[in-house]
């Protein structure tokens, strides 16, 4: 199928008034994941879904369309799509898992392991300190940061891991090509450029308040444990960690002052069993195994998706496949984007990222700021 057909019928169907993740999910599942198909069923089905459903299917915006189609032919857009190889398989068992995620910036660091560090927007000084500590230092650890891009906690570790050279990834409750708040401009720019900007919304999506509690489900889903560092009892961060706890993840929070309103949440999550932590070697040391788990899953599942042989032999045969090599040929020994890449080998964006994460995940390529790789000598 054409890329571009393709695409469109993707963005048709995410845009389609009252399907939802949800819907769509079910269709491809039926369809053995076939989007043509599901657009032609939902077409049968139009006046089932509701009149704007039906006037959507029936004259779906074209202008609207196109511009989804140019915004992701940009350099470093891109769309993840649930049946994509490289679609983050963290996400695969969450509540009401996404079908589908907008990417500005490097789509490969969904698939690093991650530590979610979220917060109060209106954070002490002290709680942003803290933040930024720990961010810095489990980037340095080689963790990528997750949170929400708002103000606050979120601002601060997003800040701290750019800063400290590290991956941070931002989910956001609007579309893509939107920055909320809006004082968050030049910071939006640092992690498009440096990681990844990450929303389910379609493009051109406002920021809506019932929207922040959703993504929230895929900040806790992305991550291996989620941090709080300052919260209040009514703090949107206790749904993050609450979701985290109901997913598996590991949750963490810091102890505060019993005078300071911003360490009630704190406080009520480590009685309901959050692992209190004073050093961020404590989260490293609880998450070092599910990090060495993920990447191991992450092998055999790009391996059994034809990037590579077995999980057993993944360096020879990634030597032996032409693909590998022309991708290697094409690194050369100078650090090169995601998409010098693409015009180099002629391959897609999606293919490439799969096989530059099994290369990194051999130690043969290593990711740099700005989503550029190199290769390592050896």
């Amino acid at each position: 199928m054409d890329e571009t057909h393709e695409l469109r019928a993707w963005l048709t169907a995410l845009r389609t008034p009252g399907l939802g993740s949800g819907g769509l999910r079910e269709r491809l599942d039926a369809t053995d994941g076939d989007i043509d198909a599901v657009l032609r069923n939902l077409h049968r089905h139009r006046t089932a879904l509701g009149e704007e459903a039906k006037v959507w299917l029936d004259a779906p915006d074209e202008a609207r369309l196109a511009a989804d189609i140019a915004w992701l032919a940009e350099p470093d857009h891109h769309l993840l799509r649930c049946t994509d190889v490289d679609f983050p398989p963290q996400l695969e068992n969450i509540p009401q898992p996404p079908a589908a995620l907008f990417v500005a910036g490097n789509p490969g660091l969904a698939l690093l392991p991650q530590v979610a560090i979220v917060g109060a927007r209106s954070a002490s000084a002290a709680g942003m300190a803290h933040a930024s500590a720990f961010a810095r230092a489990l980037a340095q650890a080689g963790f990528a940061i997750t949170s929400g891009m708002a103000d606050g906690i979120d601002g601060a570790a997003h800040t701290a891991a750019l800063d400290a050279g590290g991956s941070t990834l931002a989910v956001i409750g609007t579309g893509a090509d939107r920055v909320y708040p809006r004082k968050h401009h030049a910071l939006a720019r640092r992690i498009a450029a440096q990681g990844a900007l990450i929303s389910e919304y379609p493009l051109g999506t406002g920021a809506r308040a019932d929207h922040f509690p959703r993504r929230n489900r895929i900040i806790a889903g992305l991550s291996l444990g989620t941090l709080v560092v300052e919260a209040g009892l009514r703090s949107g961060s206790l749904i993050t960690a609450r979701l985290a706890g109901e997913q598996g993840r590991e949750v963490f929070a810091l102890p505060g002052s019993i005078h300071n309103p911003l360490a009630r949440g704190c406080h009520r999550l480590i009685r309901d069993g959050a692992r209190l932590v004073e050093t961020a070697a404590e989260i490293i040391e609880t998450l070092t195994p599910a990090a060495r788990m993920l990447g191991g899953e992450l092998a055999a599942r790009l391996g059994s998706a034809g990037v590579a042989a077995s999980e057993g032999d993944t360096t020879s045969a990634a030597s032996d496949d032409p693909a590998y090599r022309d991708l290697c040929g094409a690194l050369g020994h100078d650090p090169a984007t995601l998409d010098e890449l693409v015009q180099r080998t002629g391959q897609t964006a999606s293919a490439l990222s799969s096989m530059l994460l099994m290369l990194e995940l051999q130690g043969r390529v290593e990711t740099l700021p700005g989503n550029r790789y190199q290769q390592l000598p050896g």
